[in-house]
């Protein structure tokens, strides 16, 4: 460390009373958040076919079925790319899918959780289990992406409501809206590098190796969070146990 990358050294009086002034900003930006959260509470909604198919286990399994029992549901809309090693699929989706990890929570206030993956039921659900989620995980067959991306893309979350035997979309969010998922995101904007990637406001002299292109979720030619699987033991083949190499970026 240097005094290029590091910030002033004052009194600790000082330090108080400058994160005193910026809590005040930080205060009107959390009540700001819960405006704009009260608002998307009371957004009209619209109907989607609850018998559309999605893929798991080889099964079809309806829409209506995904909320397993419970009136809402929140589908994490997974990026695939077909044929590509595991070392070559989505980071960002990687990223934001992988700290989605407690789910009793979300069950407790009767929501559930769920993946639509673009890939294949039987690839992409090998991927799950490389990376060592649990979350309930499904294929979105090519006939039923129309039905439920509307001319969006994967990437994209979404939120629905059952009401009955009838299901709605009430929300959705893409790019920086899914920031929410990724707690490691909060936790690096309360230390004073921050992310450290190029589009940040930060002084000058911090380090910022991280250009948002997908790089800023990969380590050595593949999504960060692999190598910790990898160092495991698991195998990440994705075609019958025949493992994966190398790697170049994907998508973010």
């Amino acid at each position: 460390m240097t005094a290029e990358n590091t910030p002033p050294v004052v009194s600790r009086r000082e330090w108080l009373a400058a994160v005193d002034t910026l809590r005040v900003r930080e205060k009107a930006h959390t009540r700001e958040g819960d405006a704009i959260a009260a608002a998307r509470r009371r957004l009209p909604m619209t109907e989607v076919n609850p018998s559309t198919p999605l893929a798991a286990s080889n099964v079809s399994v309806p829409l209506i079925d995904v909320f397993e029992g419970r009136t809402q549901l929140f589908v994490s809309y997974h990026m695939w790319h077909d044929g590509h090693t595991a070392a070559d699929q989505c980071e960002g989706c990687t990223f934001f899918t992988g700290q989605v990890r407690e789910l009793a929570y979300l069950h407790q206030r009767d929501v559930t959780f769920a993946v639509f993956c673009q890939g294949p039921y039987e690839e992409s659900d090998r991927y799950r289990r490389f990376m060592g989620w649990d979350m309930p995980w499904y294929s979105v067959p090519a006939e039923s992406r129309e039905r439920l991306l509307a001319g969006r893309h994967f990437g994209m979350k979404a939120s629905y409501l059952r009401d009955g035997d009838r299901v709605y979309e009430t929300y959705w969010t893409t790019g920086r809206g899914v920031e929410p998922m990724a707690p490691s995101y909060g936790i690096l904007d309360m230390t004073v590098h921050g992310r450290q990637e190029t589009w940040e406001d930060s002084p000058s002299g911090w380090p910022q190796p991280y250009a948002p292109l997908g790089q800023q979720f990969r380590k050595d030619g593949r999504p960060t969070a692999q190598w910790a699987r990898i160092a495991a033991g698991h195998d990440d083949g994705l075609h019958g146990g025949q493992s994966g190499t190398g790697g170049s970026g994907c998508c973010s």
